[in-house]
């Protein structure tokens, strides 16, 4: 029932987010170094790109249909496929994830090319985890990640596998919107990119949900 059309300004809108503090553009607290941007070539191409910035942040692309004109949300029960080239460069943070009233988190998936093998699977509804480690996942591989956000329990497949059922799920009431971005990690948890990076990307082949 949803396809993500990225350079579509109906279903998506670049560069803020209420899930950063006052909209944007910058989020410092949670350990992220993007500043981000409404130039499209930054996200509605479906790459997803950060370069760095002479203030020593990074212009970051992010997309959310929270604010959009069709202003699309996810509902439980809802399945969602994404295909997505992970990147290569340290300090890399992309993710896919939902967000509406300072809560309702899901993360469809986050990575760190420092762990290069590891996705990160959270339902942060009700505090959820799974580290999914799989030596077939390296940076700059392409993988196919399907999530069904069950109202008992959320599921998690990777490349056609099942790989995580939390057995919390989010609640037969929940919704919210998406986000796609690519953020810059600052170095707390997970290190920075060395001064020599100047640029970093992933990609997002498709993006559908479907509600049966």
């Amino acid at each position: 029932m949803f396809t993500a059309d990225f350079g579509s300004t109906a279903q998506w809108v670049a560069g803020r987010s209420w899930a950063y503090p006052n909209g944007g553009p910058i989020n410092p607290r949670d350990n992220k170094l993007d500043h981000l941007v409404t130039d499209p070539s930054y996200s509605r191409t479906g790459t997803f790109r950060a370069t760095r910035r002479p203030d020593g942040r990074w212009s970051a692309g992010l997309l959310t249909t929270e604010g959009s004109e069709e202003g699309f949300l996810v509902r439980a029960g809802d399945v969602l496929d994404t295909r997505v080239r992970l990147p290569e460069v340290v300090g890399a943070w992309p993710a896919i994830w939902t967000w509406l009233d300072g809560d309702q988190e899901v993360d469809v998936f986050e990575y760190h090319p420092d762990n290069p093998d590891l996705l990160e699977l959270s339902n942060r509804v009700n505090n959820a985890l799974r580290y999914h480690r799989d030596p077939g996942i390296r940076p700059g591989d392409w993988v196919d990640i399907t999530v069904e956000f069950g109202a008992r329990s959320v599921v998690w497949w990777v490349n056609g596998v099942r790989v995580y059922a939390d057995q919390r799920g989010v609640g037969r009431r929940w919704r919210a919107y998406l986000i796609v971005n690519l953020s810059v990690c600052a170095g707390r948890y997970h290190p920075a990119p060395g001064p020599e990076v100047t640029e970093m990307s992933f990609e997002v082949a498709h993006l559908r949900v479907t509600r049966p």
